[in-house]
């Protein structure tokens, strides 16, 4: 294999790399939004402040994802 040939399969395993790294923030949204929404159902007199702590655990969630995506740079 020559040098061009193996930078594409390593280009390549990045993209893999990735979308294997979002599948699991995706994942943990599904789980919190869901749980929220339960929640909220439960206790109605609760959803402004479920509803910010929703939001607060979203950003740390997706904080996985970028990290994931800044990886695949990283690691060339």
């Amino acid at each position: 294999m020559d040098i061009v040939t193996l930078a594409e399969v390593a280009g390549n395993l990045n993209v893999v790399g990735y979308g294997l790294a979002a599948i699991g923030p995706g994942i943990g949204l599904g789980i919190l939004i869901g749980k929220t929404i339960e929640s909220t159902a439960r206790q109605p007199e609760l959803g402004g402040r479920l509803q910010t702590l929703m939001f607060l655990g979203l950003a740390f969630v997706e904080v996985l994802a970028l990290l994931g995506f800044v990886a695949a740079f990283i690691f060339q």
